[in-house]
Protein backbone atom coordinates (compact mmCIF):
# COMPACT_ATOMS: atom_id res chain seq x y z
CA UNK A 1 0.00 0.00 0.00
CA UNK A 2 1.28 3.47 -0.93
CA UNK A 3 -0.07 5.75 1.76
CA UNK A 4 0.87 9.24 0.90
CA UNK A 5 -0.17 12.64 2.46
CA UNK A 6 -2.80 14.57 1.13
CA UNK A 7 -4.10 17.75 1.67
CA UNK A 8 -8.14 18.28 1.79
CA UNK A 9 -9.93 21.85 1.80
CA UNK A 10 -12.26 22.28 4.56
CA UNK A 11 -15.23 25.76 5.64
CA UNK A 12 -15.45 25.39 8.79
CA UNK A 13 -14.05 23.95 11.85
CA UNK A 14 -10.80 21.58 10.68
CA UNK A 15 -11.15 19.72 14.04
CA UNK A 16 -14.77 18.85 13.44
CA UNK A 17 -13.83 17.12 9.51
CA UNK A 18 -10.67 15.50 10.90
CA UNK A 19 -13.31 13.77 13.64
CA UNK A 20 -15.18 12.83 10.85
CA UNK A 21 -12.83 11.14 8.71
CA UNK A 22 -11.89 9.03 11.75
CA UNK A 23 -15.10 8.54 12.48
CA UNK A 24 -16.30 7.43 8.70
CA UNK A 25 -12.73 5.64 9.05
CA UNK A 26 -14.24 3.41 12.21
CA UNK A 27 -17.43 3.01 10.82
CA UNK A 28 -16.39 1.29 7.41
CA UNK A 29 -13.47 -0.91 8.26
CA UNK A 30 -11.06 1.34 6.33
CA UNK A 31 -8.13 2.07 9.04
CA UNK A 32 -5.59 -0.37 6.38
CA UNK A 33 -6.39 2.57 3.62
CA UNK A 34 -6.14 5.91 6.03
CA UNK A 35 -2.96 6.05 8.51
CA UNK A 36 -3.43 9.35 9.72
CA UNK A 37 -5.40 12.45 9.75
CA UNK A 38 -3.98 15.74 11.14
CA UNK A 39 -4.94 19.21 12.10
CA UNK A 40 -1.75 20.94 12.80
CA UNK A 41 -2.38 23.59 15.57
CA UNK A 42 -0.32 26.19 17.95
CA UNK A 43 -1.05 27.36 20.92
CA UNK A 44 -1.86 31.57 21.44
CA UNK A 45 -2.39 33.31 24.80
CA UNK A 46 -5.28 35.63 24.60
CA UNK A 47 -6.58 37.77 27.39
CA UNK A 48 -10.18 38.61 28.27
CA UNK A 49 -10.97 40.34 30.90
CA UNK A 50 -8.19 40.33 32.66
CA UNK A 51 -7.78 36.87 32.27
CA UNK A 52 -4.27 35.55 30.51
CA UNK A 53 -5.47 31.97 28.49
CA UNK A 54 -3.75 29.34 26.49
CA UNK A 55 -5.59 28.31 23.72
CA UNK A 56 -5.37 26.70 20.08
CA UNK A 57 -5.43 28.27 16.52
CA UNK A 58 -4.94 26.37 13.30
CA UNK A 59 -1.65 26.50 11.38
CA UNK A 60 -3.53 26.13 7.97
CA UNK A 61 -6.78 27.29 8.74
CA UNK A 62 -9.04 25.55 6.21
CA UNK A 63 -6.95 22.68 5.98
CA UNK A 64 -6.69 19.01 7.20
CA UNK A 65 -3.95 16.79 6.51
CA UNK A 66 -4.30 12.80 6.02
CA UNK A 67 -1.85 10.14 4.86
CA UNK A 68 -4.23 7.71 2.94
CA UNK A 69 -3.67 4.66 0.39
CA UNK A 70 -6.27 6.68 -1.77
CA UNK A 71 -8.80 5.44 -4.26
CA UNK A 72 -11.36 6.22 -5.80
CA UNK A 73 -13.78 5.27 -3.47
CA UNK A 74 -11.76 6.78 -0.12
CA UNK A 75 -11.73 10.06 -2.22
CA UNK A 76 -15.68 10.29 -2.46
CA UNK A 77 -16.24 9.24 1.23
CA UNK A 78 -14.07 12.42 2.20
CA UNK A 79 -15.49 14.36 -0.19
CA UNK A 80 -19.02 13.55 0.04
CA UNK A 81 -18.17 14.46 4.27
CA UNK A 82 -20.10 17.53 6.00
CA UNK A 83 -17.71 20.66 5.71
CA UNK A 84 -15.14 19.48 3.26
CA UNK A 85 -14.50 20.96 -0.22
CA UNK A 86 -12.16 18.62 -1.61
CA UNK A 87 -8.81 17.34 -2.18
CA UNK A 88 -6.38 19.77 -3.19
CA UNK A 89 -5.62 19.08 -6.86
CA UNK A 90 -5.59 19.79 -10.32
CA UNK A 91 -8.76 18.25 -12.36
CA UNK A 92 -10.35 16.55 -9.54
CA UNK A 93 -7.30 14.59 -8.92
CA UNK A 94 -5.58 14.81 -5.60
CA UNK A 95 -1.95 15.65 -5.78
CA UNK A 96 -0.31 14.23 -2.81
CA UNK A 97 2.16 16.46 -1.11
CA UNK A 98 5.59 16.92 -2.05
CA UNK A 99 8.26 15.34 0.86
CA UNK A 100 9.79 18.62 1.87
CA UNK A 101 6.04 20.01 2.20
CA UNK A 102 4.79 17.74 4.71
CA UNK A 103 8.12 17.59 7.24
CA UNK A 104 7.71 21.49 7.32
CA UNK A 105 4.37 20.48 8.35
CA UNK A 106 5.09 17.71 10.69
CA UNK A 107 8.26 19.49 11.89
CA UNK A 108 5.54 22.24 13.08
CA UNK A 109 3.29 19.80 14.80
CA UNK A 110 5.99 17.91 16.53
CA UNK A 111 8.30 20.80 17.61
CA UNK A 112 5.74 22.72 18.71
CA UNK A 113 6.93 26.42 20.17
CA UNK A 114 6.17 28.43 22.88
CA UNK A 115 2.47 29.74 22.87
CA UNK A 116 2.93 33.34 20.72
CA UNK A 117 0.22 36.56 21.82
CA UNK A 118 -3.26 36.41 19.63
CA UNK A 119 -2.73 40.18 19.31
CA UNK A 120 0.20 41.81 17.57
CA UNK A 121 1.27 45.14 18.51
CA UNK A 122 2.92 47.47 15.21
CA UNK A 123 5.51 50.77 16.09
CA UNK A 124 3.73 53.63 16.46
CA UNK A 125 0.25 52.60 17.80
CA UNK A 126 -1.01 53.50 20.94
CA UNK A 127 -2.09 51.41 23.97
CA UNK A 128 -3.62 51.74 27.19
CA UNK A 129 -1.96 50.73 30.08
CA UNK A 130 -3.78 48.10 31.86
CA UNK A 131 -1.85 46.20 35.29
CA UNK A 132 1.02 47.07 36.96
CA UNK A 133 2.52 50.33 38.15
CA UNK A 134 2.12 52.53 34.76
CA UNK A 135 -1.66 51.18 35.28
CA UNK A 136 -3.69 53.51 33.25
CA UNK A 137 -1.05 55.67 31.00
CA UNK A 138 -1.39 55.74 27.73
CA UNK A 139 1.91 54.83 25.46
CA UNK A 140 2.98 54.37 22.43
CA UNK A 141 4.83 51.25 20.49
CA UNK A 142 8.52 51.71 20.07
CA UNK A 143 9.16 47.66 19.75
CA UNK A 144 7.49 44.58 19.99
CA UNK A 145 9.53 41.55 20.97
CA UNK A 146 7.69 38.77 19.98
CA UNK A 147 10.24 35.85 21.61
CA UNK A 148 10.24 37.60 24.79
CA UNK A 149 6.54 38.58 24.99
CA UNK A 150 7.46 42.60 25.36
CA UNK A 151 7.21 46.11 24.47
CA UNK A 152 9.09 49.06 24.59
CA UNK A 153 6.80 51.48 25.04
CA UNK A 154 7.00 55.61 25.18
CA UNK A 155 4.73 56.80 28.61
CA UNK A 156 3.80 60.17 28.51
CA UNK A 157 5.25 60.91 32.30
CA UNK A 158 4.78 64.49 33.98
CA UNK A 159 4.84 65.64 30.19
CA UNK A 160 7.71 63.95 29.11
CA UNK A 161 8.48 61.03 27.23
CA UNK A 162 9.84 58.28 29.39
CA UNK A 163 10.62 54.22 28.10
CA UNK A 164 9.10 51.74 29.45
CA UNK A 165 9.70 47.86 29.48
CA UNK A 166 6.36 45.93 30.00
CA UNK A 167 4.70 42.60 29.53
CA UNK A 168 2.16 42.59 26.13
CA UNK A 169 0.02 41.30 28.73
CA UNK A 170 0.04 44.75 30.70
CA UNK A 171 -1.92 46.26 27.65
CA UNK A 172 -4.40 47.08 25.44
CA UNK A 173 -5.20 48.31 22.28
CA UNK A 174 -7.07 51.34 21.94
CA UNK A 175 -9.84 51.02 19.25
Amino acid sequence: MAHRWYSIQTYGNERTVRLAILNVIQEMGLQNFIEEVIVPTEDVIEIKDGIKKVTERSLYSGYVFAKIDLNTEIQHLIQSLPKVSGFIGEANTPTPLSEHDIKVILDRVNNRAAPKPKVYFDNGETVRIVDGPFANFTGTVDEYDLEHGTLKLNVSIFGRATPVDIAYTQVEKII
